[in-house]
């Protein structure tokens, strides 16, 4: 009676081992054989080389590069400023493709000049990266630390704090004002969706190319949104405090670009602006903190559900500034901003399904009432955004 299914479940395993096994006696084949050799003209390999971290101490200039090309490549002189140095490299060697190298360059950096390196391969080929603002790094003691966590606080925690004190009086709102406030949040998001997808592929694009930033990003973002969808609505629409976390959730992401970029500014001497700056962040993302509360003004949470919202949303900034401060490779920071894309996708996504599907359906509430709040939300992003924008 079991030998049937039993010889239904081998013959599947065959029917599945089968293209495997072609598959390999393929690969085995064309790497033997090298079919594209009889096209070799003879020419040199292409090699590629990106600068992934950069970052300046009392020993120097200290990089971190990646091998992109066809095949290995050796580092053989650096230059800065038209002059010949010598380095350390680890590991030692010829770098092949994808493989990374740590290099110091024992050169007397000036405070607030330009530098430019230039890394020369043995076949001649050159590749330049240009400082554009010498200041040494942010070493990590415990002082900065606290330092940049304090500015993370300010221009993460604080002002979505603030941004929640007006739940009085959304309290008080009737329906269609009820409704202006979730276009508006809906216009907000919809403005930090570009910003984040703008700096992701900002940072894709400095990125190594087999790494396929760009896709990366959009990929991740769609995986995330369509995941976070299923998620949420594993027992239906979320709507309430759930809505409310996941829009908490993905201005948390958005805010971790924000430190980024800060922590980038910091890393490099861009910081002139200084306490403007940090206002400037503080007032745009005062409106954030309106935005998680709008879908439990009729909730009434408790303050500690308020203070877990304000630091999922606002801390993430902190983190943020440390690790931009520090040189995060372009590659990781891509995938961080393209999770927060798609976390932003999907909170856009719930919101609009929850102002929108409400009484009189679509067509109803699609009106001048939602396109104010929609266009409110994205012009004020858009002009408190010119103040943090350097």
């Amino acid at each position: 009676m079991n030998d049937k299914p039993n010889s239904s479940r081998l013959a599947l395993l065959a029917l599945a081992i089968m293209p495997l096994i072609l598959l390999a006696l393929t690969g085995a084949w064309i790497i033997s054989s090298d079919p594209l050799r009889v096209f070799d003209s003879g020419a040199p390999p292409v090699e590629k080389l990106i600068f992934e971290r950069l970052f300046l101490d009392e020993n120097g200039i200290n990089m971190k590069v990646r091998a992109e090309g066809s095949e290995p490549m050796t580092i053989a002189q650096i230059q800065v400023d038209d002059a010949y140095w010598r380095f350390t490299q680890t590991p030692s060697g010829s770098l092949p493709r994808l493989a990374t190298a740590n290099i110091v360059i024992p050169f007397p950096w000036v405070v607030g000049d330009a530098h430019t390196v230039v890394v020369v391969t043995n076949t001649g080929v050159t590749f330049e990266r240009t400082i554009e603002v010498a200041v040494q790094t942010q070493s990590g003691s415990v002082g900065n630390l606290r330092a940049q966590a304090t500015v993370g606080s300010f221009v993460g925690i604080l002002p979505v704090m603030i941004g929640m004190l007006f739940f009085p009086l959304l309290m008080r709102l009737s329906a269609n004002s009820m409704k202006f406030v979730l276009s508006l949040t809906l216009g907000m998001l919809a403005f930090l969706l570009m910003d984040v997808l703008e700096d992701a592929f900002e940072l894709a694009r400095a990125t190594a190319p087999a790494f396929q930033g760009s896709a990366m990003v959009v990929l991740v973002a769609a995986i995330v949104c369509l995941g976070l969808v299923a998620f949420g609505r594993r027992n239906g629409a979320p709507t309430g405090l759930a809505l409310a976390t996941f829009i908490a959730f993905g201005i948390g992401v958005h805010n971790f670009g924000e430190g980024l970029a800060i922590g980038a500014a910091i890393a490099t001497g861009a910081t002139g602006l200084g306490a403007f700056l940090i206002l400037g962040f503080a007032i745009h993302n005062v409106t954030e903190g309106v935005a998680i509360i709008a879908p439990v003004i009729r909730k009434k949470p408790n303050i500690p559900i308020f203070i877990a919202l304000a630091l999922l949303a606002g801390a993430p900034a902190i983190p943020g500034i440390w690790l931009g401060s520090y040189a995060i490779e372009p590659h990781w920071a891509a995938l961080a901003l393209s999770i927060g894309a798609g976390a932003i996708l999907q909170v856009l996504w719930e919101v609009g399904a929850l102002t929108l599907r409400g009484a009189g359906g679509f067509q109803k509430n699609l009106d001048w009432v939602f396109l104010g709040g929609f266009t409110f939300g994205v012009v004020f992003m858009f002009l408190t955004g010119i103040l943090i924008k350097f």
